[in-house]
């Protein structure tokens, strides 16, 4: 027969013994698991007989009894001195300045696009907007690309399948030029009706900001980029207007107090005649200056608004004339902040974001300065 005196007294010393909640976990299956000392002389108790049942029976689970109460004791002594060991190990010194959160910045190409749009607003120019997905009259037909022009084909544009019911084929808008024929669009759906206004009414004086497409990937080209594209339409408009216009804003961008620039004859379908500009610029020493040296840098291109586009639109070219011109936000934004490779630009990489990107609280505006 057991002695329960000298089993509770070896328990109970073994608990004290125990320094750790697993020391003392193991205490209890030893004593209480399915295979420890108590439960196994509850367990032979149905090979006593009635009369020793009734004797062992009570001592037994007396001792369960104050077996179990004892380890809960232990227990939550136990815990509590982990948990004081564990707080004065974790202190947190609150005179310390806490970690720096990592703060959002503003994009090279959304802060240059917010510069040019703070500029023109400047000078009365409304901004305008139209779809991505452009339908072949807006992005090519009423901007007097003739059929057989390269950007019709599918090696320089993304073209989206055909319509099932109408067979037309959009495409991912090439330039924001369509936004121009957007604004100036006039209709005529039945012969001899009158002109019907679904744009707005001259003088026009807009730009059109936005994300642009075409099949192109190098350092300084990618598949989708931005631009901005602007169009004045008036009576009695000339290049004198397109000339001071375009020389005030590179000189504003830039942050000069002039700019020394040349008009040089190109050839764009939607103008007549055209030009790209560009800015005497110094590359030499591996730094980009403005205003200085003996080379030149082509900074966008412009041009009086062809008749063609005009009639296109509604409008008639004996009454109303304007120019346009276009420029890469993207190209703006490497040439003023120094960014050599484009791709980078739409990688998101927060790294190279941290170190390019703007304050998100000082947005660009004539009376505060712009970068």
């Amino acid at each position: 027969m057991t002695d329960l005196a000298q089993l509770e007294l070896d328990l109970t010393n073994a608990m004290h013994a125990a320094d750790t909640t697993a020391a003392l976990e193991e205490v209890r299956v030893a004593a209480l698991g399915k295979s420890g000392s108590v439960t196994t002389l509850l367990k032979g108790m149905g090979a006593l007989s009635p009369d020793e049942r009734r004797i062992q029976g009570p001592l037994i689970n007396g001792l369960r009894d104050r077996l179990t109460v004892a380890l809960a004791d232990r227990k939550a002594a136990l815990e509590a001195a982990e948990l004081d060991a564990r707080l004065a190990a974790e202190t947190v010194d609150l005179s310390l300045p806490a970690p720096p959160r990592r703060k959002g910045s503003v994009h090279p190409t959304m802060q240059t696009m917010d510069e040019i749009v703070s500029i023109f607003a400047e000078m009365g120019f409304a901004v305008a907007e139209g779809p991505d997905i452009e339908d072949d009259f807006h992005n090519f037909t009423a901007l007097n690309f003739p059929p057989d022009h390269p950007a019709r084909e599918m090696h320089d544009t993304f073209f989206l399948k055909p319509d099932p019911e109408t067979g037309e084929r959009k495409v991912l808008r090439t330039h924001t030029s369509p936004v121009q024929i957007r604004t100036m669009h006039r209709t005529n759906d039945k012969p001899g009706a009158p002109w019907i206004a679904s744009g707005q009414e001259p003088p026009i004086r807009i730009i059109a900001p936005g994300r642009t497409f075409r099949k192109d990937s190098d350092a300084t080209h990618t598949p989708m980029f931005h631009q901005v594209e602007g169009l004045v339409i008036d009576r009695d408009i000339h290049m004198g207007h397109l000339k001071w216009t375009l020389e005030t804003f590179v000189a504003r961008f830039f942050e000069l107090d002039g700019v020394e620039a040349r008009f040089r004859p190109h050839h764009f379908p939607f103008t007549e005649p055209s030009a790209e500009m560009d800015i005497r610029c110094d590359r030499s020493g591996g730094e980009l200056k403005l205003n200085v040296g003996d080379s030149w840098m082509e900074i966008l291109g412009c041009g009086m608004v062809h008749p063609n586009v005009l009639s296109a639109a509604g409008l008639d070219p004996n009454e109303w004339q304007g120019f346009a011109f276009g420029m890469g936000v993207d190209r703006l934004a490497m040439l003023k902040y120094g960014i050599p490779d484009l791709r980078p630009m739409f990688d998101a990489d927060v790294r190279w974001l941290a170190h390019f990107g703007f304050s998100a609280v000082q947005a660009p505006s004539a009376a505060a300065g712009l970068s």
